[in-house]
């Protein structure tokens, strides 16, 4: 089986995030049988989703991590040329759902631990494949909490997201939350009888534009666009029709963190106003989205050495979305970003990864293995 045949199984696997999971794990279990790996489905909280762990070579021996997510975002664009969860070629483009982000890194990562079957290695190779990192990297967490009852702690990660397989150092840190404000009521002639829910938030998100704004002044790093931690207003919703007064008002934003800021910290501010309200009679929810730290990898970690000297790029600094990866390095594990195909490929129809691109991914995993299996 090559690895277009096994990237063409798991595109046809419709795992969008948010949903059971059960058939891409299934999957993914099946194509490790006959290599070794000892595979553990790791259910998660939700009951019908779960992670998987699996290790070739001593489990009692640091060893290597490839990380990865199963989930996929929907595929809901109208500009598809064909079905977005069937592996269709154009030329040299193997176009479908997820095949950037992030299939085909698993599709290259189940094929070199399938060459590497047989192998005596000295440390272990890891499969960590997560579940609904498109939803703020929900369950890696899980996972990482149970590395301890798995393996010896891992001496690094590789997380697999779309690089060009160039290696990435850094990345910034996210947090974001949802916001709900229910007031009264009422016809928009009497606000004095009722409780205008999208005023009060208005009065709230005041205070997220405030920490954007202190957030220029610093800390800054410049290795990331911009050099500076964000806070973003990204949805506000609420109000039936101009002349009644909105019971009810909804808000998502998110904070982008520099390494060394706690991004839910920059959101602090933004909770805690929704206290006064609560004492003029409205209802408040506070839920958060997402949380996961950034990533800063030295250069000369032992990780970023190999991958260097395997791929021949320099290792970029920093990028400014984010990845599992600081959470692995928050477990005390090294890790850094690098994977097949283009960020700017992901999210969007005729979503593709070049067969080129995807072999190459391959035979730099199954190199990366062996050099440090040694």
């Amino acid at each position: 089986m090559t690895v277009e045949d096994i990237l063409a199984r798991l595109i046809a696997v419709p795992s969008v995030v948010g949903r059971p999971n059960a058939a891409v794990v299934d999957l993914v279990a099946d194509l490790l049988d006959g290599t070794g790996a000892r595979v553990t489905v790791l259910p998660g909280p939700e009951g019908d989703r779960a992670n998987l762990f699996a290790t070739l070579g001593p489990a009692d021996r640091p060893g290597l991590i490839l990380s990865g997510h199963t989930d996929v975002v929907p595929a809901g664009e109208p500009d598809w040329r064909s079905d977005p969860f069937r592996l269709t070629a154009e030329g040299d483009r193997l176009v479908g759902r997820g095949t950037s982000d992030m299939k085909g890194f698993l599709a290259a990562a189940i094929a070199a631990m399938r060459g590497l079957a047989g192998r005596d290695l000295q440390r272990p190779i890891h499969l960590a494949f997560s579940y609904d990192e498109e939803a703020g990297c929900r369950g890696v967490p899980h996972m990482i909490a149970r590395l301890p009852d798995l393996c010896a702690t891992p001496a690094a990660a590789v997380i697999g997201e779309p690089s060009g397989l160039v290696p990435i150092l850094g990345h910034k840190g996210k947090a974001a939350a949802r916001i709900t404000i229910h007031g009264r009521s009422g016809h928009s002639s009497r606000p004095d009888l009722a409780l205008n829910a999208v005023h009060a938030m208005t009065e709230v998100l005041a205070f997220a534009l405030a920490s954007e704004a202190v957030c220029k002044v610093g800390p800054l790093d410049t290795d990331f666009a911009p050099p500076w931690s964000t806070v973003q207003i990204g949805i506000v919703a609420g109000g039936e029709a101009l002349n009644v007064i909105p019971a009810t008002c909804r808000a998502e934003l998110e904070a982008r963190a520099v390494p060394g800021v706690l991004p839910a910290a920059l959101l602090e501010p933004v909770r805690a106003a929704l206290a006064g309200l609560e004492a003029r009679g409205f209802t408040t929810a506070w839920d958060w989205i997402a949380d996961y730290p950034g990533l800063a990898l030295p250069r000369d970690a032992d990780i970023a050495r190999r991958l260097a000297a395997l791929t021949g790029q320099t290792p970029i600094a920093a990028v400014s979305y984010g990845t599992e990866a600081g959470l692995f390095q928050a477990a005390g594990i090294d890790a850094i970003v690098c994977g097949p195909g283009d960020i700017a490929r992901a999210h969007k129809a005729n979503e593709y990864i070049e067969r080129a691109e995807l072999e190459a991914a391959r035979a730099l995993i199954e190199r990366l293995c062996l050099d440090f299996a040694a």
